[in-house]
Parts: C-alpha cells; sequence; structure tokens
C-alpha cells in the first residue's frame, strides 16, 4: 500500500498556491469594475480553505521522503486536482462556460496544450485572459517544480518527482530539490520579463505583451486575441515570439548547468 497522507499534504499545498494565484486576475477585474473578481475571489477561498485543510490534516510530525510510487500518484493528483480548480473561474464567470468546457480550457491551459473553446477574446473579461495566461505559465514551469521549492520546509523531500516530471540527471546540477526549484523558476521568470519588454517594445500593449509572454516561455499558445498574434500583422512579434519558443521548449536543467 502506497502511503497516501504525504501525497494529499502536497496536493494541498498546490491547491492553496493556485488560490493565491487568483487573487491577482481579481485584483484585475476589480480595477477595471469587472464583477467576475467576485467569482475569482470566492474560488480562491474555496480553494485556499480546502488546500489548507487537507495540509493540517495530513501533516507529519517527522521528516518523510517520497517513494517513486507516492511521486507517480503526486503528479497524476496533481494534474487532476490543479485542472478542476483551475475550473472554477471559468465555469462561474460571465463567460457562462458549461462544466466540461471550463475543464477543458483549464486542462489545456496547465498542460500547455493551447486548445481553447472560447470564442470571442478580443471581448472577454480581462481577468479571464490573465487567468488563462497564467495557467499556461505555471503548467509551462511545471507546478511541481512551484512545490519543490517549499517541500523542504514541510519536512518532504521531494528528488523523486523530477523522475516523474522527465527532468534528465537533476543531481548532477544543484544536490538539493529547493535549488533545482529556484534556480530553474528564476531563469523562467527572467525569461518571461525579457520577452515581455520586447514584445512591449515592438508595439504590443502592457497587458497582452505580459499575457503573451506567459504563453510564449510555456510555448502553450493561449492569446489575448481570436487571431492570435496575427492580430497584430508584425514581423517583428512573430519573431519575438519564435525565439522565445524555442528558449522557453529547450531543457532549463541545461541552462542551470552552463550557468
Amino acid at each position: 500500500m502506497v502511503a497516501i497522507g504525504p501525497v494529499l499534504h502536497i496536493v494541498g499545498l498546490l491547491m492553496s498556491i493556485m488560490a493565491v494565484a487568483m487573487l491577482l486576475p481579481a485584483g484585475v477585474d476589480l480595477i477595471v469594475g469587472n464583477s467576475d473578481w467576485e467569482v475569482f475571489t470566492g474560488a480562491s477561498a474555496l480553494s485556499l480553505f480546502i488546500g489548507v485543510s487537507m495540509m493540517l490534516s495530513t501533516k507529519s510530525p517527522s521528516a518523510t521522503n517520497l517513494s517513486l510510487r507516492q511521486a507517480f500518484l503526486l503528479t497524476t493528483l496533481s494534474w487532476l486536482t490543479i485542472a478542476t480548480v483551475a475550473a472554477l473561474p471559468f465555469a462561474f464567470s460571465q463567460l457562462d462556460m458549461t462544466v466540461a468546457d471550463a475543464f477543458f480550457e483549464s486542462m489545456s491551459g496547465v498542460t500547455t496544450t493551447g486548445a481553447t473553446v472560447i470564442v470571442g477574446l478580443d471581448h472577454a473579461p480581462p481577468g479571464i485572459l490573465l487567468w488563462r495566461a497564467l495557467l499556461q505559465w505555471l503548467g509551462g514551469i511545471g507546478i511541481i517544480v512551484m512545490a519543490l521549492a517549499v517541500l523542504p520546509m514541510l519536512s518532504v523531500g521531494g528528488m523523486q518527482l523530477f523522475q516523474t516530471e522527465a527532468f534528465d540527471a537533476p543531481d548532477k546540477v544543484v544536490p538539493r530539490a529547493a535549488q533545482l526549484a529556484g534556480g530553474i523558476s528564476g531563469i523562467y521568470l527572467a525569461f518571461t520579463a525579457i520577452c515581455a519588454t520586447a514584445l512591449w517594445i515592438a508595439g504590443l500593449p502592457g497587458f497582452d505583451a505580459i499575457t503573451h509572454a506567459m504563453a510564449t516561455i510555456a510555448t502553450g499558445g493561449y492569446s489575448t486575441r481570436d487571431d492570435s498574434i496575427g492580430h497584430y500583422d508584425s514581423a517583428l512579434v512573430d519573431w519575438i515570439v519564435f525565439v522565445g519558443m524555442i528558449a522557453g521548449s529547450l531543457p532549463f536543467v541545461y541552462y542551470l548547468r552552463m550557468m
């Protein structure tokens, strides 16, 4: 039997991370006066309550090293749980999406698939557009990598997760999961900032530059326009996205090794 307590503990942590992430689109909708901020706030509160409850009820007094079986179970449960939680804002937003469509949109986002069922993105609420970009951005880095950065504080070892997330030989780069996750996250954030700045200089509005940079580095494809980057009719924008997607597609472990 696989001890499921440590697995549920980390799933609760991931739910809590998603709950905090929902506050960003909630703030954007609140600033522009869109009523969807209430949807994001409610979904955030519900996810945070469930996530923290799972963490507290499965907390172990002693340090725990995840087995490979637990790591595989955690990876599967994490993607399903995250996609379900992320679907809540879609299902209850002004877009009036069905449960199936909301789950499809969120799963497509966190797996950086890029397929969408939403029509009329040019007129969609800014909070929803930012949430779609955030889902791809978080999914692009491997949302489990975020958890690895804080697992040591929870007395949980997580290097086994890199075997399930297809990272190549992490022990040859840095010896600890938190160091590896921190290094990858830093490079990922830097690439996103560089891409967003380049798109902004190329003529995209600030909001579009940030959301497209998130989708570019995640190699996802979500856009704020139905015509995607074709809407801007700019070869420079095309090249920036082209270079950014190549940079985002290469193994980040090797960037660390180069550094």
